[in-house]
C-alpha cells in the first residue's frame, strides 16, 4: 500500500463530477491512507455525505458549527499531509483565489501548513473564462498544484475542455508526490522547453511544431520533487499547473540561448529539451513583405548552439542533459550528439514511433548515457516520460 500512513483532506465541492470523488476515495482507502472528508453545502446535492462516510469510516465534515460546537478547522489544516480538492468547482475556486472563508473547506484552506493540490471540473466556456484563468494563476502564485482539466464530454452535452481528472490520474500523482517528494531538494536545475520563432518580417517566423509539453513536464516533475527548477520557456500555450520557481518566457533563438548561458553557472543540472531552431533570417524585414512575384528567397544563417555552448562551459559537478528528435539513423546521431556537445546524457525521440514526438500527450524515448548505456522506455504520457527522466538522472548522478 503506497499510502500507508499518509494523512488526506479530501475536499468535496459542488460539481456533477463529485461522483467521481466516490472512487478516488476509494482508490486513496485502497492504498492505506487515512481520509477525512470535508464537503460544501452545494456538494450534498451531488454525492451522499453516508456513501462518503462509510468509505472513510470517518464522520464527513459539513459546517463550521455543529450543535453548539465548531469544528478545529486549524487543527485540520495541520493535520493533513496534502489537502486534495476533487472536484473543484469554479465558485470555490474563485473563493480560494480571493481569501473567502464562508464555509469549513475554505477555512481548513486558510489554515493549511501542507501541500495543496486542486482538480478543478467545471463546463469549458467557465473553464476558459478570463475570470477563472486569473484565479488559476493566483492559486499558482500561492504554491497550489492544480492538476490539468482533461478533454471529453461535459455535463452540458458539449464536448471541450473542463472534465475533472481521472481518479486514477489523480492518485498517481498523489502517490508520486509521496514516493519522491524530496529526492532532488536543493538541486538547483535549468530547464528549456517549447519551440523558438524566427522572425522573417513583423507578421512571419520560422518555427517548428513543439508544444513544450515535454519540457513542461520536466519542470512540473522536479519541482514536485523539491528541485529550484528554472524553466526557460518559448512560445507556447500550454498551462504550467505546477510552477517553478522561476519562469522566463523567450520567442527566438538567441533569447533563449542568452537566459541559458545566464542562468547556467548557478544550476547543477541542465535540461535542454527545448526545440531551437537550427537557422534563423539573415535580415528581418522591418515591413511586412508583399507578394511581388512568383518565388521568395530568405537567406538564413545559423543559430548560436545552445547546448554545444552549455557544455564547453560546463563545469566539474555539472551534469548537462540533452534531447535529439530524430528521423533516421536515430542511435547513431543521438551518440554523436553527446558526444561531441560534451553533455551527460542525451534522450532520443523518434518521429517514427507514432504517438511520440511533437504535439502528443504521449512520448516514446531511449536515453543514452556517457558509458553508451541504453535504458529504453515505452510510449507513455509525458507525465509519466518525465518520471522515467528524473529518475534515470538521480540513478546515474549517484553511480
Amino acid at each position: 500500500m503506497k499510502l500507508k500512513g499518509k494523512k488526506i483532506v479530501l475536499g468535496v465541492t459542488g460539481s456533477i463530477a463529485a461522483y467521481k470523488s466516490i472512487l478516488l476515495l476509494r482508490l486513496l482507502i485502497k492504498e492505506g491512507a487515512e481520509v477525512k472528508v470535508i464537503m460544501t453545502t452545494a456538494a450534498k446535492d451531488f454525492v451522499s455525505p453516508l456513501v462518503l462516510s462509510t468509505l472513510s469510516k470517518n464522520k464527513v465534515l459539513l459546517d463550521l458549527f455543529e450543535e453548539n460546537s465548531w469544528a478545529n478547522h486549524v487543527e485540520l489544516g495541520r493535520w493533513a499531509d496534502v489537502i486534495l480538492v476533487a472536484p473543484l468547482s469554479c465558485n470555490t475556486l474563485a473563493k480560494m483565489a480571493n481569501g473567502l472563508c464562508d464555509n469549513l473547506l475554505l477555512a481548513v484552506y486558510l489554515s493549511a501548513t501542507c501541500p495543496v493540490m486542486l482538480a478543478p471540473a467545471m463546463d469549458e466556456d467557465m473553464w476558459k473564462h478570463p475570470a477563472t484563468k486569473k484565479n488559476i494563476d493566483v492559486l499558482h502564485s500561492y504554491g497550489n498544484v492544480v492538476l490539468p482539466v482533461e478533454s471529453g464530454e461535459l455535463a452540458s452535452g458539449l464536448t471541450g475542455e473542463g472534465r475533472m481528472a481521472e481518479p486514477e490520474k489523480i492518485l498517481q500523482t498523489i502517490e508520486r508526490f509521496f514516493l519522491s517528494r524530496n529526492d532532488f531538494a536543493g538541486e538547483k536545475i535549468l530547464i528549456t522547453a517549447g519551440p523558438t520563432y524566427e522572425p522573417i518580417d513583423p507578421v512571419r517566423f520560422i518555427g517548428n511544431h513543439s508544444s513544450g509539453k515535454m519540457g513542461i513536464a520536466l519542470a512540473e516533475e522536479l519541482t514536485t520533487r523539491g528541485a529550484d527548477v528554472i524553466l526557460i520557456l518559448g512560445p507556447s500555450t500550454q498551462q504550467i499547473s505546477i510552477q517553478p520557481a522561476k519562469l522566463i518566457r523567450v520567442n527566438n533563438a538567441e533569447e533563449m540561448y542568452n537566459s541559458s548561458m545566464e542562468y547556467f553557472h548557478n544550476c547543477n543540472i541542465a535540461i535542454m529539451s527545448a526545440a531551437v531552431a537550427d537557422y534563423t533570417p539573415l535580415v528581418k524585414a522591418d515591413q511586412k513583405i508583399k507578394k511581388t512575384g512568383s518565388s521568395l528567397v530568405i537567406e538564413l544563417k545559423q543559430t548560436r548552439d545552445i547546448l554545444g555552448s552549455l557544455g564547453n562551459i560546463k563545469k566539474p559537478g555539472q551534469w548537462l542533459v540533452g534531447f535529439a528528435l530524430e528521423t533516421n539513423n536515430e542511435q547513431e546521431y543521438a551518440l554523436d550528439k553527446l558526444k561531441s556537445k560534451n553533455a551527460d546524457m542525451i534522450i532520443l525521440n523518434s518521429l517514427k514511433d507514432q504517438g511520440a514526438g511533437f504535439g502528443a500527450d504521449t512520448n516514446k524515448i531511449s536515453i543514452y548515457d556517457k558509458k553508451g548505456n541504453e535504458y529504453s522506455f515505452p510510449l507513455k504520457s509525458k507525465t509519466d516520460v518525465a518520471n522515467d527522466i528524473a529518475d534515470t538522472i538521480k540513478m546515474l548522478m549517484n553511480d
